[in-house]
């Protein structure tokens, strides 16, 4: 079996690593607890670590599944592998349903997680028993976004993400509340990228904010397809794209959430609030009781 590629800190993750064999390359995911499954869904440049905390508050009721997906954490690269969003959601996609045969779970979302996940979601709405969704977006950027692409998808973003792991060495600490931005954390969000070759996911994903337009479009239109989940929102209002706009979107699709507000958080809101996770989940839990 494969092995970590890096060490982290036993005592804030202590769980055992899965893997998943495909086309010859192997994704790396943590499979921890029993009971309804609990699937989450991490972006850029973070992975499985991200929910560590929440992991351990509900693992003795929950069954936590937290991937990694290819090129970040410890998972592999795989050959003539894109690291477009499209494929990494068909990886997640064989994971849950070839691997793992999950029949219904509830999905938890940040970052680029939001629409890697619900373009599975929106597809096998009969599978989703909930969400809980956070900092992400399902739909072609607004400008401030489009922006961001545009400089971290050119020459000069692209040098300094592969040259100088700008993402996991900068931005990070950036949307991280000085709390949650301790040593620890922030070397084990840098340490999966040791080399230029090994950012290259990291790379791709400002880019495709924009380049995946028709993607991203096509999930938005399928999200009515979820209408009656149970969907709890998580918003770290100290978040540069939380925005009341982004909020009232959110709400359009699903007027009848739960929502925590969450003023001192910023975009990691794993990391800055994981106890809202927790409550999230175990609120879709009961009214999942509720109604069965």
């Amino acid at each position: 079996m494969p092995q970590r590629a890096f060490s982290v800190d036993p005592a804030e993750y202590p769980f055992q690593s899965r893997w998943y064999q495909r086309g010859g390359s192997a994704m790396h995911y943590i499979d921890e607890g029993e009971g309804i499954p609990v699937v989450m869904c991490h972006g850029n440049p973070t992975w499985s670590y991200i929910y560590r905390n929440i992991i351990k508050a509900l693992s003795p009721n929950f069954r936590c599944i937290a991937y990694d997906l290819p090129g970040f954490g410890f998972s592999e690269h795989p050959a003539s592998y894109g690291y477009t969003p499209q494929e990494h959601a068909e990886w997640v996609e064989a994971l849950l349903f070839e691997h793992l045969r999950l029949e219904k779970f509830i999905l938890v979302m940040q970052d680029w997680g939001g629409p890697i996940g619900l373009s599975i979601a929106t597809r096998f709405p009969q599978r989703i028993l909930g969400l809980v969704i956070s900092t992400t977006f399902a739909w072609a950027p607004r400008p401030i976004y489009r922006i961001f692409s545009t400089v971290f998808g050119s020459a000069l973003g692209r040098h300094l993400i592969l040259s100088h792991n700008f993402f996991a060495a900068r931005l990070v600490p950036m949307l991280l509340t000085r709390e949650a931005a301790t040593a620890t954390t922030l070397k084990a969000y840098t340490d999966p990228f040791p080399t230029p070759a090994s950012r290259r996911g990291t790379a791709v994903f400002p880019r495709q904010l924009v380049a995946a337009t028709p993607w991203l479009e096509a999930i938005r239109a399928r999200l009515h397809t979820l209408a009656g989940k149970p969907v709890e929102f998580v918003f770290g209002l100290k978040d540069v794209g939380t925005r009341p706009a982004d909020m009232a979107r959110w709400f359009e699709y699903f007027p009848d959430a739960g929502v925590q507000r969450v003023a001192d958080a910023k975009h990691f809101t794993q990391e800055d609030c994981p106890e809202c996770y927790v409550t999230a989940v175990k609120r879709i839990a009961g009214q999942l009781e509720k109604t069965s």
